[in-house]
């Protein structure tokens, strides 16, 4: 908890570390600030045990966990290497499903069997994965989740990663998903990052079933980010998220929220009730 309002942290990466390339060791030399050497056994998988004990020392209440099949950037992470620390904590650890069309096919029954397993919402990166959201192999899983109340988040903004593919980066496509699938929880991780702040801000304003993620975002920047914008309105549809391990530490950033001076709901919906709702956690 921060200031005793329960804390979600929706946005964590946690892959073994072989399989890991040197750019994103890069990454988390410049942003990161996470004890790795700590949290993970001699052959680089996490130590169930110390990653729990570390988000509970972080004041992390929740934690949801993403796996990524992205192998022209990062590489594929498998949802089955995170069950481990799931299973060992299943209270304060969940995770998100990931799918990409250019290597599951069909992709409902690999939704599924996601889904079967725990998962409690999908992650999407068209970024990483080189793939438009309104891919027509993409609509059967967003059905799914919408007939589930299940979420699906987007990667929203650039990657400097090599391999990216940032034309995939926009959040604009993502408005008609939103009229198509009005009852589709939709989350834009990184709220439209370099240079889509207002597209993200301007979708979830007008779209009751869109939420703003803001792993990879410098809470004090967030005025200059969504300049124009009511941000104390906007904050009510912002969910807390680091990026983790990139970034200098989780209870840092979130204390950060607290700079603002937002009203007690706000915070309470940013820092987790936002979260527990949209991906119907804690209940």
């Amino acid at each position: 908890m921060i200031e005793d309002i329960p804390l979600v942290d929706a946005h964590v990466h946690l892959p073994r570390l072989g399989e890991l390339k040197p750019f994103w060791w890069e990454w988390y030399r410049r942003h990161g600030g996470a004890p790795l050497e700590e949290l993970y056994d001699p052959e680089g998988r996490p130590r169930p045990e110390a990653v729990d004990a570390y988000f509970a020392s972080e004041g992390v209440d929740w934690v949801l966990l993403l796996p990524e099949y992205s192998p022209r950037t990062v590489g594929i992470h498998p949802y089955e290497d995170l069950l481990p620390v799931v299973g060992y904590n299943p209270r304060r650890f969940r995770f998100l499903a990931n799918l990409n069309p250019h290597l599951h096919y069909p992709l409902a029954p690999h939704l599924e069997r996601q889904l079967e397993a725990g998962a409690v919402g999908l992650k999407l990166h068209p970024v990483h994965g080189g793939f438009a959201v309104d891919h027509p192999e993409l609509f059967p899983a967003y059905w799914i989740l919408q007939e589930r109340g299940l979420p699906v988040v987007f990667h929203t903004g650039v990657s400097a990663f090599p391999g990216s593919v940032n034309a995939y980066a926009s959040p604009e496509p993502i408005e008609a998903l939103a009229r198509a699938f009005p009852d589709l929880k939709i989350v834009l991780a990184h709220g439209g990052r370099g240079w889509w702040y207002g597209t993200a801000a301007s979708l979830a304003l007008v779209y009751p079933n869109v939420w703003i993620e803001l792993s990879g975002l410098a809470p004090a920047r967030l005025p200059e980010y969504y300049r124009g914008y009511d941000l104390r309105k906007l904050a009510r549809k912002f969910i807390f998220g680091t990026d983790w391990p990139g970034v200098p530490g989780i209870r840092r950033s979130a204390q950060a929220l607290l700079e603002p001076g937002w009203d007690r709901e706000t915070l309470e919906r940013v820092l987790g009730r936002n979260a527990l709702e949209v991906y119907g956690i804690g209940v």
